[in-house]
């Protein structure tokens, strides 16, 4: 499974997340979140990160405009979008993306079933809570697209794997405090998911 370790806030965390076998690292770029991050802020992270992993920046509420610009100031290398985006948005976007369906019921989770996604535990807040989503869902279900959000950490990550995931995402279940990560708790995770 391939895993994203998502609200770096610091180069230190960054690279050990990388160091760690992480396959992806994720940028907040939502103003009320605790792990927010300047697009500037990123840049100064990734411009001193190794090839061969993906930048993720996660957008809530934003038009097309502010991700094509964000990205292009960051140097994120994907845009994940954590919100209902109208289509005019999709077409306007000058960056790869992936939708995030932030799942309320086993319905939701079929949505986009060709394309590759992120499902995530429905909260208001979009994200960070460690909500989990009732994982029986996934049951004779094609995960190989699906890259689950959502309560996960190094204690379960594992059980998650006979589902066949294409990858994982974890943000709060690997830190030390909001924004802080944990550097035993990710090496544990990402080694449990691997």
């Amino acid at each position: 499974m391939k895993v994203k370790i998502c609200g770096i806030t610091s180069y230190g965390d960054a690279i050990d997340a990388i160091n760690a076998g992480a396959d992806a690292l994720g940028f907040v770029f939502y103003g009320k979140s605790p792990r927010y991050i300047s697009p500037l802020d990123a840049k100064k992270i990734i411009s001193k990160l190794p090839p061969f992993v993906e930048k993720v920046g996660l957008f809530v509420n934003v038009d097309a405009q502010i991700i094509n610009s964000y990205m292009q100031e960051s140097g994120c290398t994907l845009a994940q979008l954590h919100f209902d985006v109208p289509t005019s948005v999709y077409e306007q976007l000058f960056v790869p993306f992936i939708k995030v369906i932030r799942a309320k019921n086993t319905q939701d989770i079929l949505k986009y079933s060709n394309e590759y996604r992120l499902v995530d535990a429905y909260c208001e807040s979009y994200g960070g809570e460690g909500k989990k989503l009732n994982i029986e869902w996934f049951k004779n279900i094609d995960c190989s697209k699906i890259i689950l959000a959502g309560g996960l950490d190094a204690s379960n990550v594992a059980s998650v794997k006979k589902y066949g995931f294409y990858g994982v995402d974890v943000s709060s279940g690997v830190e030390l405090s909001k924004g802080i990560k944990d550097k035993q708790k990710v090496k544990d995770f990402i080694l449990n998911a691997k």
